[in-house]
């Protein structure tokens, strides 16, 4: 049994929220790069270009890279011979929360309430997800959901005949209607399969996945290509000001369902991409 410390887990979550604010993710500052050479509308490639400038103010150390510095999305994998020792998992995982928004000065954005409000004052609780895995690593994956981009995701259960052409629409039409308040150009999680609770958090799933990477799965890869080119032929572009660039990715993870189901869920997420996968 390897045991790691509770401590030494709240600290690397800490870390990890603080830096993923303030710096980049280079996969994403390159694909932003890379869209710029491309990007046909004037006001797209502007859009781009202050998209750029801002990451390297907030690199600096001047701001973080938005204002809204999301909720913390952690997802746990555990080894089943791994004990967290000096305190749980889980409160471990709430404390690096706590202390990278007091030392990082993050924004306080979770309320205490979904009716009456209020604030927790310090970013907790954080949403966590856990899967048991064999071995002797903990794995967590942070990432920082910014509001924006979250409000503009959508969920629907479409019948089984809809098939690609209801896939490609669904995510298109949600993309053309909300998506330019999710600060274009976007990165595009998409769930299939699975049932009402699990084809939402396949769309979360689907945005860790490396910037640009196709599905394994064949099938999935041509509809990403698809979904791809039509959100870019939608003409919403970089910060919906029009242009060739409204995502730079989508990612599709799929499961098994019901045969009477198509459960189909879109999760958005901002050109800021605030993620981190920490091995301990």
């Amino acid at each position: 049994m390897r045991e790691i410390k509770a401590a030494d887990v709240a600290a690397a979550v800490s870390g990890a929220l603080q830096g993923i604010n303030y710096v980049m993710l280079p996969e994403m500052k390159a694909a932003l790069e890379a869209a710029l050479t491309r990007e046909a509308s004037p006001l797209g490639r502007q859009a781009l270009e202050l998209l750029l400038e801002n990451a390297r103010m907030a690199s600096a150390g001047v701001h973080p890279l938005c204002q809204d510095t999301g909720l913390a999305v952690i997802f746990v994998q555990i080894g089943q011979e791994v004990a967290v020792t000096e305190g749980s998992l889980a409160e471990a995982i709430q404390a690096g929360v706590r202390g990278a928004t007091a030392q990082g000065r993050l924004r306080n954005s979770v309320a205490v309430h979904p009716v009456q409000r209020g604030n927790t004052g310090d970013n907790t609780p954080a949403v966590i997800h856990y899967e048991i895995v064999p071995g002797k690593v903990l794995k967590l994956t942070v990432l920082a959901k910014g509001g924006g981009c979250e409000n503009a995701s959508a969920m629907t259960m479409l019948p089984p005949a809809a098939a690609r052409h209801g896939i490609s629409e669904f995510v298109v039409q949600t993309v053309s209607a909300r998506g330019a308040a999710a600060c274009p150009p976007l990165l595009v999680g998409v769930g299939l399969g699975g049932n009402f609770e699990t084809a939402p958090l396949l769309a979360k799933r689907a945005l860790l996945r490396k910037i640009g990477e196709s599905s394994s799965d064949p099938e999935l890869a041509y509809l990403e290509n698809v979904i791809l080119n039509h959100l870019n032929e939608s003409g919403l572009g970089p910060q919906g000001w029009g242009g060739t660039t409204t995502a730079l990715s989508v990612a599709i993870e799929a499961a098994p369902c019901h045969i009477a189901s198509l459960p189909v869920a879109v999760n958005l997420e901002c050109h800021s991409h605030r993620l981190k996968e920490i091995v301990l």
